[in-house]
């Protein structure tokens, strides 16, 4: 059974859609059922007797079972009425029902037995000992009959709630990992326009002009994914690639980017634009900072589960400022990865004198779904 949902609703206040094929399954077999053992505990012991009326019997059978059938449907949309109340109140009216519908059958079952059985009005000749034999276990099966409905309603709300939260943690995830990469956003803006007034003020207008070119494809390029909280890793590469195209037409010769690249890692599920702030911090502390030129290599490779990303550069040439940096992109990326992949990923910074800085990023090796 389904819950219909409705934006005009509280949560508190389920509404259930009609019985599906679930109910009517259930419905169907189990007063089959009932019909069975009924026929093999009742009717089969008696083929031996004299005077054995098989078809009344079986009419009789049908009668009940059929009424049986109808009072528990009864009892099931009377259920899907109250189950929304209090669970005392609901527990109360609930058995209350069941009692009540368990006199209603035990009456039919006594009345179509005297009539057909014995061509008899079913108050004649009436035993209080038999009735009350007959009224136990037809109210005890009224009983059964609750207890199944109850745990069909309350299964039924439990995985409603949990796809309701589910839902909620992917929209918190989502808008989490929305709010990490909008605040990478006005970082890039700021060192970028900072390095075209440079360049302006410089009067260095044709790297200028070049310059403010490249980063209208940049960003016509990332535009088009912006509403994409993952990427590939093959299309973060060939964005990454842009963004660099922008850096050398600052630093020219004194930028030198290599890449190592294994094939098998590159449509590795990653977020979009995570590498973006990790190079950038490269060039701004172990390129901006020299005279001459800086190198930074850029290696990704695939082991075994994992993906292992690292970024070297030589560092800056005053060693005192080797401590500079990696701030809000080193942050950033180490939130939206353990985001994203739903486990801690694992960055680190290792600043060496004398080999410069390396950053490594292990995080799970995942496929992406997204197109080459």
């Amino acid at each position: 059974m389904q819950i219909a949902e409705s934006s005009s609703l509280p949560a508190d206040s389920l509404h259930y859609a009609k019985p599906n094929k679930q109910f009517w399954t259930l419905q169907t077999g189990a007063w089959l059922g009932y019909c069975v053992v009924v026929f093999l505990a009742i009717i089969h012991p008696q083929f031996e007797q004299e005077n054995f009326n098989f078809s009344g019997q079986l009419l009789n059978l049908g009668i009940e079972t059929l009424s049986g059938f109808v009072l528990s449907c009864l009892q099931w949309f009377m259920l899907r009425k109250i189950v929304h109340l209090p669970l005392r109140l609901t527990l109360f009216f609930s058995f209350a029902l069941a009692a009540i519908l368990g006199c209603i059958f035990n009456v039919i079952k006594l009345a179509s037995y005297k009539s057909i059985i014995h061509n008899q009005v079913w108050y004649q000749e009436l035993d209080m000992l038999e009735f009350g034999g007959w009224l136990l276990f037809s109210v005890a099966t009224m009983y059964v009959f609750t207890a199944i409905f109850f745990i069909m309603l309350y299964n039924n709300r439990l995985q409603t709630e949990h796809e309701m939260l589910l839902r909620a943690q992917t929209s918190a995830k989502e808008a989490q990992l929305e709010m990490l990469r909008y605040q990478l956003n006005p970082h890039f803006m700021f060192n970028t326009l900072n390095a075209l007034s440079t360049l302006i003020y410089k009067q260095e207008n044709d790297k200028a002009n070049e310059m403010l070119d490249k980063l209208c494809s940049f960003f016509r390029y990332s535009l088009i994914s912006m509403n994409d909280q993952e990427s590939n890793l093959k299309e973060e590469l060939e964005l990454l690639e842009l963004y660099l195209s922008i850096e050398k037409v600052r630093f020219e010769s004194r930028l030198n980017v290599a890449f190592q690249i294994d094939d098998d890692a590159r449509d590795a599920k990653v977020p979009s634009l995570f590498l973006q702030p990790i190079v950038e911090n490269a060039i701004k502390f172990g390129v901006e900072g020299r005279k001459s030129p800086g190198n930074i290599v850029i290696s990704v490779q695939k082991e075994k589960e994992l993906l292992v990303i690292e970024v070297i550069d030589d560092g800056p040439e005053n060693k005192l400022d080797i401590s500079k940096g990696f701030g809000i992109g080193l942050k950033n990326t180490q939130e939206r990865l353990n985001t994203m992949f739903n486990t801690k990923c694992h960055v680190s910074v290792n600043e060496e004198a004398n080999t410069g800085t390396k950053v490594r990023i292990s995080l799970p090796f995942v496929k992406s779904d997204a197109n080459d």
